[in-house]
């Protein structure tokens, strides 16, 4: 084989960065020469040896990547462009193996450790500042297994993969709405989506994980192998290890369904709420309709509603009629069309860069309060959507995973996107303000999404003292704390 060909089958299995003569660079791992400023688990500053630095390196199929490499600032980049953090260290993994490798080397060194599964942490947790980033990008392959409706997905792959594989067998899971959204956090968080009314949560269709856990051990765990492990992992978020392969229970699934969105201008928002908190009941779980307000360039400030029926197309026309007949809609795409439509179809407002702050609120029942401070608060700078539940989530038992939101009707967001550093103090006070408008009217949130806030503020309610002690069981020092975090109980 000739240099050519050499560097080309390296790069293409992930390997090249740590190759002489294909790229590498002075600053990889295994020409570590001097010992590496870094930052403990409790933010005190320590030193990492160079010996040390150069063995993780050899340990490892994947490269280990240092600033000054040709591809850290690519490899430490994550959706959110707020979050601009220089790992000490990134290891790139490739498989389990790996990653038990870089556990436990964070571990003996007492090292702060971010996990990235596909980088699209809000609050930016998928990276960190002088700690190790363990990057489980290239673990990212999905297989589907038809006939025994399994999808198996790698701890670093992105929803368009898990969708686009299983709908290829005409098989579907719940998976979340912005298909450049990493696999993993979706799931450990709950996971919501368009299907969740009738298939449920992620997390209600995850049947199996495979997870390194705190003392480097790789863990296949199930509801019949550590039941406990599982019953965390479902809702309790990258608190318990990192997982490098998930499996779903798959649904038989027609991709051509009923689907889309149709717009009002804003003046026409309380008759569509009034009517949404009115009708919201008696949707059958195979309607998904979701509300939500903001402002677009042409349709100007409006209020408007997702849509996806997953039955007979001519019943969800029925059911959708008198949505459709109020007032005067400013456009209406809901038509028979494929479903990676409307999950793909808020890819670019939330393209990889854009500056975004984001809070959430459960709600458990609409009322005429609700919908008249959802009027009154409207800030056009803000976009208040919703991920709606009820049907299949609510037939889930509060205690049977760790999610604890499962009586929530709705889960209101408040996002804000822009693009200059400038506005960053402007955007977080006007999703706030909003926020605060109508938090009475809420009670706990999305721990996925939320910046402000960690898991021990209660949002886990009697679900919390059972997860921290599952947390002291397999992370008793606390590891894995760059989440929404659970403190060990001793």
């Amino acid at each position: 084989m000739n240099r050519r060909q050499f560097c080309h089958s390296s790069v293409a299995f992930g390997v090249g960065l740590a190759l002489s003569g294909c790229g590498r660079s002075a600053d990889d791992a295994r020409l570590a020469d001097t010992a590496i400023p870094a930052v403990s688990l409790d933010g005190a500053d320590i030193e990492l040896e160079a010996a040390a630095v150069r063995e993780l390196g050899k340990s490892l199929a994947g490269p280990v990547i240092l600033s000054g490499h040709p591809q850290y600032d690519t490899a430490r980049s994550i959706w959110n462009g707020m979050h601009d953090r220089r790992p000490a260290l990134i290891a790139r993994c490739l498989h389990a193996d790996d990653v038990s490798q870089a556990v436990s080397f964070a571990r003996d060194n007492n090292l702060l450790v971010a996990v990235r599964g596909g980088g699209h942490s809000w609050p930016g947790n998928s990276v960190c500042d002088r700690g190790l980033m363990i990057d489980l990008s290239q673990i990212s392959a999905v297989q589907i297994d038809p006939d025994e409706r399994r999808a198996r997905s790698g701890g670093g792959a992105l929803l368009y993969a898990l969708d686009a594989n299983a709908l290829q067998h005409g098989l579907v899971t719940t998976a979340g709405v912005v298909s450049h959204t990493g696999v993993g956090g979706f799931t450990l968080g709950g996971g919501y989506g368009r299907l969740n009314r009738k298939y449920g949560l992620a997390i209600d269709n995850l049947v199996g994980t495979t997870i390194v856990t705190a003392d480097g051990q790789t863990r296949h765990v199930s509801a019949n192998n550590e039941p406990d492990l599982y019953w965390a992992l479902r809702g309790g978020g990258g608190n318990f290890g990192v997982v490098t392969e998930f499996e779903f229970e798959l649904h038989p699934f027609d991709r051509n369904l009923l689907s889309g969105s149709i717009f009002w201008p804003i003046a026409q928002a309380r008759d569509v709420l009034e009517h949404y908190a009115e009708a919201a009941p008696r949707y059958s779980d195979d309607m998904y309709i979701g509300p939500w307000m903001g402002a677009h360039p042409e349709l100007g400030e409006f209020v408007a509603v997702d849509v996806v029926y997953d039955g007979d197309p001519a019943d969800g026309e029925r059911e959708l009629a008198r949505l459709r007949a109020i007032g005067s809609p400013l456009a209406d795409s809901v038509a028979v069309q494929d479903h990676l439509v409307m999950q793909t179809i808020n890819d670019e407002p939330f393209a990889h860069g854009i500056r975004s702050y984001a809070k959430s609120g459960m709600v458990g029942e609409w009322t005429q309060g609700l919908v008249d401070t959802m009027i009154d608060a409207f800030d056009p700078r803000v976009f208040l959507a919703s991920h709606v539940a009820g049907g299949a989530v609510s037939r889930v038992s509060e205690t049977a995973t760790a999610f604890p939101h499962r009586n929530a009707e709705i889960m209101l967001l408040f996002v804000s996107i822009w693009n200059d550093p400038a506005q960053d103090d402007a955007m977080f006070a006007n999703t706030r303000a909003l926020y605060s408008a109508i938090e009475p009217y809420m009670g706990g949130y999305y721990d996925n999404i939320d910046f402000d806030r960690d898991a021990a503020t209660g949002n886990y309610g009697p679900a919390y003292t059972r997860l921290a002690r599952i947390k002291g069981q397999y992370d008793p020092g606390n590891l894995f704390r760059m989440n929404s975090n659970i403190r060990p109980a001793g």
